[in-house]
């Protein structure tokens, strides 16, 4: 038996396949599942929920018959059909005596540190306040081309629970667990129970597919897990179109796969290590010693910068850091390779020294075996 008798927030997913099999809505599977959640509340589990099915129910109600493949009518199906979606959780929330609240997000809410901090205020007082947060990416007005999009509520899930300090991530989709092998294309494949670490095979064996209506196949869960597992989060993935699936996960039955958690990291250097680095930062192999030895960058250490960023930005160092910028671009451009004892000379009086602080920068960890 798995026990979760520790989770005091979860944050649930729902894959755009168990709400919109075959691309046609299914206001039933939103009921039974806030049915779940209303239960999981009573338990005294925060629940947060993360939807898909916005583009799809769009569709529907717009009389189409296959997923949009332009952008402009993915956006346009995603603006109809994510009222129509929320009405739903708000209805089926409602008759358990739950207010849902609903949430857009894309990726400048995690990026820029003061919108990351507004969000987790706004998640905290609406669950202080009895609510459900019901959140989605703002498909309407994220694409891929203009760089600020999740892509995926894969993704999307595994960052809010990170950043909001959920302990458990429960992926519901159309499969009933990870397989050691494509079920579609390898009979003898097997269900995996438990994953400790994610190692190349279990990578292999996660494919590419998604479907017709869902952007995300097993691959993206799979990299969602590793998100969720640097902060410290277990990962179930499960089929969200099984009977009182919820309430069976958190009995502790073993249903669907249980990825388990890495140490987990404070609040700030989760945001640091989750958030898309503005710009990057080449360092000699002295200083590349000291980051492994967690100590602060020096401009005597950098070589190179790349991008154009400001003070407070997440920067990559070397491919093996996350690190918030002390200086600009600009300004470590003027310093790179001077001594500390020089900044002031070249940047004026009350700067700091370092080019990023060693709080401030936390290494880039690999989950694999």
């Amino acid at each position: 038996m798995r026990d979760f008798s520790d989770i005091d927030r979860a944050v649930i997913k729902v894959g755009s396949n168990v709400l919109t099999p075959a691309g046609m809505p299914d206001r039933q599977r939103i009921d039974a599942i806030a049915a779940d959640v209303a239960t999981l509340r009573k338990s005294g589990v925060a629940p947060i929920i993360v939807t898909s099915g916005a583009i799809a129910f769009g569709a529907q109600s717009l009389g189409m018959k296959s997923r949009p493949k332009k952008v402009e009518l993915r956006q346009a199906c995603a603006a109809v059909g994510q009222p129509i979606l929320m009405n739903h959780w708000r209805d089926a929330l409602k008759s358990h005596g739950i207010t849902a609240a609903q949430i857009l997000l894309s990726r400048e809410s995690f990026d820029e540190r003061r919108s990351y901090l507004n969000l987790r205020n706004a998640v905290e007082s609406l669950l202080a306040l009895g609510a459900v947060p019901v959140l989605n990416e703002n498909d309407s007005v994220s694409t891929a081309e203009i760089g600020d999009v999740f892509g995926d509520n894969d993704s999307l899930s595994a960052h809010v629970a990170s950043k909001l300090d959920a302990e458990l991530l429960v992926l519901l989709t159309d499969i009933d667990a990870f397989y050691d092998k494509d079920p579609r294309n390898h009979p003898e494949a097997r269900p995996v129970r438990e994953v400790e670490m994610i190692t190349d095979d279990i990578r292999n064996a996660a494919g590419d597919a998604g479907s017709e209506h869902a952007t995300g196949g097993m691959k993206t869960k799979i990299l969602a897990v590793e998100v969720a597992y640097r902060a410290g989060c277990r990962t179930v993935l499960a089929d969200g179109r099984t009977r009182d699936v919820l309430a069976r996960i958190f009995r502790g039955e073993e249903i669907g796969t249980l990825f388990l958690a890495g140490n987990r990291m404070g609040a700030r250097a989760r945001w640091i290590l989750g958030a898309r680095p503005k710009g990057g930062i080449s360092v000699d192999e002295g200083a590349l010693m000291a980051l492994e030895r967690r100590k602060s960058l020096l401009p005597s250490g950098v070589v190179d910068v790349t991008g154009v960023f400001n003070i407070g930005d997440v920067v990559l160092i070397e491919s093996g850091f996350h690190a918030v910028a002390s200086m600009s671009s600009e300004e470590i451009r003027r310093v790179m390779g001077h001594h500390s004892r020089d900044v002031v000379t070249i940047l004026g009086p009350g700067r700091r020294e370092e080019v990023a602080r060693a709080e401030d920068i936390v290494p880039l960890i690999t989950y694999t075996g």
